[in-house]
């Protein structure tokens, strides 16, 4: 397949990408304001779940590291596979995210001073960020399987540290907030 080939193949995924990146963030911010408690639902709070979706954060950096050496060491199926995993690591811990806002009451930040401030920046870029890199993700994954390499490459060396950087900051606000859990 020619590069033009690969360009119009890439295309057809567009919509998808437009799609999917603006319906998922605003489907979070809509069920995190939804809590079935509140809206009369007999349903237990997930509490168990905030250290289970951080640590699938946590294997999501691990797993974006170990395929990253991957493909520097052309262990091409390796990070194929590899990448589908961490695609799949971050529906679970989404889906486990919303879960959790839909039946439990939001925790608040309890430290002071310059700490919290510190919380607050890696919170809100952490959320920003999330948010600025499905669509990342999305096209570098087209690019992939659409065979178009040399514009994943280019693109994956944005995502790589943009999605590095949710995955790891997901952990650190856990941790940070961890102390205040009810």
């Amino acid at each position: 397949m020619s590069n033009i080939e690969n360009i119009q193949e890439e295309k057809k995924y567009n919509k998808w990408i437009i799609a999917l990146s603006i319906i998922i963030p605003l489907a979070v911010a809509l069920l995190f304001g939804v809590n079935l408690r509140k809206l009369g639902f007999d349903v237990k709070p997930l509490t168990f779940l905030p250290p289970i979706y951080a640590t699938i954060n946590g294997c999501t950096a691990i797993v974006l590291l170990i395929a990253l050496w991957a493909v520097k060491n052309k262990k091409l199926k390796l990070h194929k596979n590899l990448m589908k995993f961490a695609i799949g690591l971050s529906v679970a811990f989404l889906l486990m995210y919303i879960a959790y806002h839909m039946t439990s009451d939001s925790t608040k930040f309890g430290g002071e001073g310059a700490i919290k401030y510190v919380y607050y920046f890696i919170l809100i870029t952490h959320i920003v960020l999330s948010i600025a890199v499905i669509p990342f993700v999305l096209i570098t994954y087209v690019r992939a399987i659409t065979n178009n390499f040399e514009r994943h490459k280019k693109i994956a060396k944005i995502t790589f540290p943009l999605w590095l950087y949710v995955a790891i900051t997901g952990v650190v606000v856990y941790i940070m907030i961890s102390p205040y859990y009810v």
